[in-house]
């Protein structure tokens, strides 16, 4: 999985990118990770990246010149891929986005800082907005990072146990169910009986009935779009009659 990404702040994501999963992934060979100074493609002595918006208003637009060069750089030296603007205007990112992306192989992200990005990039680019939540960062690098992570662990051999991966929310259109280890009983909070009783069955069932409990209660909305079994239909008509 190739990934490229084009910030002002390049020290920023490679810190992010030095640690964890990615890291390892990177070592491995997994994973192939670009970062681009989005100044190098700047032609002014001041490397400016920004200027005053056209109409007037608060802050400063990042320019369509850089970020084009940069995304033309990038395809030269390493192919096309999915070209990506991490914005609060974008669509939400999601496991099924991930996903999706993993499948194209190649993905540049654009880094968006200032009040915004010239209109025109997304146009001139053919480049996705995405969005990793409905709140404002001081810029695109963390959400970068994000998406990164997210589709690394869908790379086979990033994670060690891909089972975990497999069951963890969202990969079955639900939030996970709750984990315990030991002790078994802390300041008067007992992992649940089921879990220490050996009968794999009913483990298996708790699981998903506590799944079907937290979605609903939590993200009630995933329900509206999971595809549920006859077992799960089942299990969250227990969990209704139960609140």
């Amino acid at each position: 999985m190739k990934f490229d990404i084009v910030t002002i702040f390049p020290r920023m994501v490679q810190a992010g990118l030095a640690e964890g999963v990615v890291s390892r992934g990177i070592a491995q060979g997994l994973i192939d990770v670009g970062v681009h100074d989005l100044r190098e493609f700047t032609t002014d002595r001041h490397r400016s990246v920004d200027d005053m918006p056209y109409g007037g208003g608060p802050g400063m637009v990042m320019k369509v010149e850089p970020l084009v060069k940069a995304v033309e750089s990038v395809r030269e030296a390493r192919g096309a891929g999915r070209v990506v603007l991490m914005s609060p205007q974008g669509r939400r990112f999601t496991q099924a986005e991930a996903v999706r992306f993993g499948h194209d192989g190649h993905v540049v992200l654009l880094c968006g800082r200032y009040e915004g990005v010239d209109d025109r990039v997304t146009r001139l680019l053919d480049a996705d907005e995405v969005s990793i939540g409905d709140f404002v960062l001081s810029g695109g690098e963390l959400a970068a990072l994000a998406v990164v992570d997210a589709v690394s662990r869908l790379v086979p051999g990033v994670v060690g146990d891909a089972a975990s991966v497999q069951q963890e929310s969202f990969a079955d259109g639900l939030l996970d169910y709750p984990h315990y280890t030991r002790p078994a009983e802390f300041r008067g909070q007992k992992v649940p009986d089921v879990l220490v009783s050996g009968h794999h069955a009913e483990v298996r069932r708790w699981r998903k009935k506590a799944a079907l409990a937290r979605t609903l209660e939590r993200r009630p909305d995933l329900l509206e779009t999971a595809e549920l079994d006859d077992e799960s239909l089942k299990l969250l008509e227990e969990v209704r009659r139960e609140l």
